[in-house]
C-alpha cells in the first residue's frame, strides 16, 4: 500500500481561519513537510496541536533534493502533510514538484481546502469574478516586468497578482503604462489581519496612492481588457508599437506577431510597414 500526500491550506492572517481538518492532519501525519519549520511551530502552538510525526523543511532551496526522499516515504506507505507559510501549497509556494512527482509515481494526492489570498482578494475586489487568471509575482527587473504585462494587455479575464510592498508603486506605474490609467483595479493589503485594507480605483490613482508607501502582504486585482474590435492603426503606429516591444527585449518577429494580433491584421502587413519605415530612414 502506498501512502498519501496531503496539501493543507494554512491561515493567511487570522488563525481562526484554520480549517478544522488541519488539526487532525497535523496530529496524524507521519511526516510534516513545512516551508518554514519555525512558522509551523508557531501555527501548532496557536492551534494547541502536538505533532507526532517527523518534521522536515521543504522550501524553494531544497525542493529538488528533498522531493525524492518524500516520494520514497510515500511509496513506503507514509502519510505526508505539506504546509506552507500561508495559503495553499503550490500557489506561488513550494509544492508543485512534489505533487508532480507523486502523481508520476501513482501516489494518492488530496487536499485540506483552506484560505487563499488569490480567491479572497478576487472576491473583495468588486471586479468581475466569472473568469480570471492568476499571474503570480511579476519579474523584478523593469524591462522584464513591462514585457510580462504586455503579454496580457489584451486579456479580457480579471488578472490577479502578488507583489512585495516595496515594489508596489513601480508595479502599479507599469500596469498604468501598459493597461491604461483608467483600467480599474484593487490593491488588497493584509487580508484577514487587523489592518486589512482594500483600495479600489483606476490604476493611475492607485499608482499615485502607492507612492506614499504601502506595508504588508499585497495582492493586486486588475480588471480585464474591454471587449473591443480590432484597432484601426496606421503604418506609423504599427511601427511605433513594434519598436516599443523591441526596446523592452522582444525579438522583432515576436513583436510583429504581437502587434498584428492586437490590431487584427496579417503579420505580413505589419512586417511590410516595419521594412518600409526602415528603408525610409
Amino acid at each position: 500500500m502506498t501512502g498519501t500526500l496531503v496539501l493543507a491550506g494554512t491561515p493567511i492572517g487570522d488563525i481562526a481561519d484554520a480549517p478544522p481538518r488541519l488539526v487532525s492532519e497535523l496530529e496524524g501525519a507521519d511526516i510534516v513537510a513545512a516551508e518554514d519549520t519555525r512558522r509551523l511551530r508557531g501555527l501548532t502552538r496557536a492551534l494547541g496541536v502536538h505533532t507526532t510525526g517527523r518534521v522536515v523543511s521543504y522550501f524553494e532551496g531544497n525542493e529538488s533534493a528533498r522531493t525524492p526522499e518524500l516520494v520514497e516515504a510515500l511509496a513506503g506507505g507514509a502519510r505526508v502533510l505539506l504546509v506552507t507559510d500561508a495559503g495553499m501549497p503550490s500557489v506561488s509556494d513550494p509544492g508543485y514538484r512534489l505533487v508532480a512527482a507523486a502523481v508520476e509515481a501513482d501516489i494518492k494526492v488530496t487536499a485540506v481546502p483552506g484560505p487563499s489570498a488569490v480567491l479572497t482578494a478576487l472576491a473583495l475586489s468588486g471586479l468581475p469574478v466569472d473568469r480570471f487568471c492568476f499571474e503570480g509575482f511579476l519579474p523584478r527587473k523593469a524591462g522584464e516586468r513591462l514585457g510580462r504585462l504586455r503579454e496580457v494587455a489584451a486579456e479580457r479575464r480579471t488578472l490577479v497578482y502578488f507583489e512585495a510592498p516595496h515594489r508596489l508603486d513601480d508595479t502599479l506605474d507599469a500596469m498604468a503604462e501598459v493597461f491604461g490609467t483608467d483600467r480599474r483595479a484593487a490593491v488588497c493589503r493584509e487580508l484577514t489581519k487587523t489592518y486589512e485594507e482594500v483600495k479600489r480605483g483606476p490604476l493611475g490613482e492607485l499608482a499615485a496612492w502607492a507612492k506614499e508607501g504601502v506595508r504588508g502582504e499585497i495582492t493586486v486585482v486588475v480588471e480585464g481588457a474591454p471587449e473591443t474590435g480590432p484597432e484601426e492603426l496606421d503604418a506609423a503606429e504599427l511601427v511605433r508599437r513594434v519598436r516599443v516591444r523591441e526596446e523592452a527585449g522582444e525579438r522583432r518577429k515576436e513583436a510583429i506577431a504581437a502587434v498584428a494580433a492586437e490590431a487584427g491584421l496579417p503579420k505580413r502587413e505589419v512586417f511590410d510597414a516595419v521594412v518600409a519605415a526602415k528603408n525610409a530612414s
